[in-house]
């Protein structure tokens, strides 16, 4: 491809709005142009990097045995509301009616459509499993557009679903999609963790995320020192065991607090280690309220409280709802004298606390020389804080360390959820009718673009992979005006285009700005013909190393071969 053909517009300067470096030289190295908030045109070298991240998700996709598809970006609202998700997904589901007053969402993942459509085709069990898959823009109505393509309103996706008639049959077609995943990232050259995760929205239970580590990620990562365990921070177990102290303990005695709200102030006022403050929250878990404990130096994780409760939602009572409930201010909720209807759970730590504090359920006070066996009514004690670094692995080896992390993919074991609500059903061996068991697996094709600028930059500007990399070879003439390296550039262009996919540098620019572009847009190989051209010799540059070689003509295939690993 001539350079002067195509379109590059690249730029000296760092855009101010760009705050990340993926944002920053996908913009200045002519790969992508903002329309608006959160949405992005794909330049031509883009979409070439992107076509090759498509080719191994293909690859990879077809090997593990699911068909390509393509379903409909607009879906009708009856599918969502089948599913129960029209009105619990969100703000960020994309609504739109059309001239006859007829609602539809613009596709923010595709669970409703695949389902109608192997429901209304797939009766018998004979014709599963089914595996099938399509690369599509989606759409989500983000709060806060941020980070260029890592997140957007408008986002480039492979979603694949698959339909099982028994969950032996999902096992084995989730362990092929994990195999999958794991290739992908592999041959993208990312650095990643496939991570135990949350599910959401999605439903479901079993489920991994893949994350490629970056400290520009907005998830955490909380993994082993010592092992390969690794899991969403969220969804990470606590494996402590909290031995009881054997001090004495006082009597039971309401203390007067009166400007004393946070744990920090509590504490602080009382002369004690957070460890010995009890904090008090109050939860709407669906149509229920949850008062949950847990020690003062610990952070209650709502998804730990969803699962425990199995709500599909759970939030924070506001300070209002706080306040009718329990006629007290948030930071004087406490677990004595909790009315009745309000159910009281713990995190298993506050079971060894002795000697502690917590809300009075009065405002102004609070209670001192606690002991949790002995003071609280607490229904269920469980496993409810988020892990902490320090913490001894979940899986017995090691201690716990955090990273940040982006996530490219997720992988779902959604079981029945999205059948039996839309009544994807087949007939079984012996006749009778059962609901589809699902699976979905999703990865995230544009931002696995930015995730792989992110690991791969340097002060001059992207370094490609070899396998991603919009062109292979950036041929460069140093002098548009020099006959001798036009002609060696022509050749070089000519005898390789034949093996490898090319860049030519034709632009009649200073060889200066040349080379500034070339590291800037990142290819792997620089050739240039430049001062020896006469003696048919070119420069290589090696863009991931620095490194530059004088190569004789005759020389040039090979090296190249042995460069790029052919």
């Amino acid at each position: 491809m001539k350079q002067s053909l195509t379109f590059i517009p690249t730029l000296r300067e760092v855009p101010a709005d760009a705050d990340i470096k993926s944002h920053q030289l996908l913009l200045r190295a002519g790969y992508i142009r903002q329309n608006t908030s959160g949405i992005y045109s794909y330049l031509p070298l883009a979409q070439k990097v992107l076509q090759n991240i498509q080719e191994i998700v293909r690859d990879e996709m077809n090997k593990a045995g699911a068909s390509e598809l393509l379903m409909p970006a607009m879906q009708q609202s009856e599918l969502w509301q089948e599913s129960g998700r029209w009105y619990s997904y969100g703000p960020e589901l994309m609504r739109l009616k059309d001239r006859h007053g007829r609602e539809f969402a613009l596709g923010a993942t595709h669970e409703e459509v695949i389902t109608s459509l192997v429901r209304d085709e797939v009766k018998s069990y004979k014709r599963l499993p089914l595996a099938l898959y399509q690369i599509q823009s989606k759409f989500r109505d983000e709060k806060r557009p941020r980070f260029g393509i890592l997140r957007g309103r408008e986002f480039i996706m492979k979603d694949a679903y698959s339909f099982h008639s028994s969950y032996e049959s999902l096992d084995v077609m989730y362990d092929k999609m994990y195999t999958a995943y794991s290739n992908i990232f592999e041959r993208c050259g990312l650095n990643f963790r496939a991570v135990i995760a949350d599910s959401g929205a999605m439903g479901g239970k079993d489920t991994h995320e893949f994350m490629v580590l970056s400290e520009v990620g907005e998830d955490t990562i909380a993994y082993s020192d010592q092992s390969g365990y690794a899991a969403n921070v969220e969804m990470a177990p606590v494996a402590a065991d909290y031995i009881r102290s054997d001090e004495d303990c006082g009597d039971l005695e309401k203390r007067e607090t009166p400007s004393q709200k946070t744990i920090e102030e509590v504490a602080a006022f009382f002369e004690v280690e957070k460890e010995k403050c009890i904090k008090s929250l109050l939860f709407k878990a669906d149509d229920r309220l949850v008062l949950v404990l847990a020690r003062g130096d610990h952070e209650i994780n709502d998804i730990k409280v969803k699962n425990l409760f199995d709500a599909r939602n759970v939030e924070l009572a506001s300070p209002e709802e706080t306040k009718e409930a329990l006629n007290c201010p948030i930071g004087f909720v406490g677990p004595i004298g909790v009315p009745e209807g309000i159910e009281v759970v713990a995190d298993a730590a506050v079971k060894s606390i002795v000697n502690g504090i917590c809300g009075a359920n009065e405002e102004g006070f609070h209670y001192v020389s606690v002991d949790a066996e002995r003071d609280l009514q607490v229904g269920q004690y469980a496993d409810l804080r988020f892990i902490q670094e320090g913490d001894a692995s979940p899986d017995g080896k090691g201690t716990i360390k955090f990273a940040r992390g982006i996530e490219v993919g997720h992988i779902f074991k959604l079981g029945t959820r999205y059948s039996v609500d839309m009544g994807a059903s087949y007939l079984d061996e012996n006749g009778r009718s059962q609901p589809m068991i699902m699976g979905c697996y999703g990865i995230g094709v544009s931002r696995t673009l930015a995730a792989i600028v992110e690991q791969y930059n340097d002060e001059n500007g992207i370094v490609w992979p070899e396998q991603i990399a919009p062109f292979q070879l950036h041929v460069v003439p140093a002098n548009m005006k020099s006959d001798a390296q036009v002609a060696l550039a022509e050749r070089v262009y000519t005898e390789l285009g034949k093996n490898y996919s090319i860049l030519f540098d034709d632009r009649a620019e200073r060889a200066g700005v040349k080379f500034a572009d070339s590291d800037l847009i990142g290819l792997p190989i620089r050739i240039t013909a430049g001062k020896l051209a006469e003696e048919n010799i070119v420069e290589l540059k090696v863009r991931k190393t620095g490194e530059k070689l004088d190569v004789p003509m005759d020389e040039l295939a090979e090296t190249i071969s042995r460069l790029l690993g052919k």
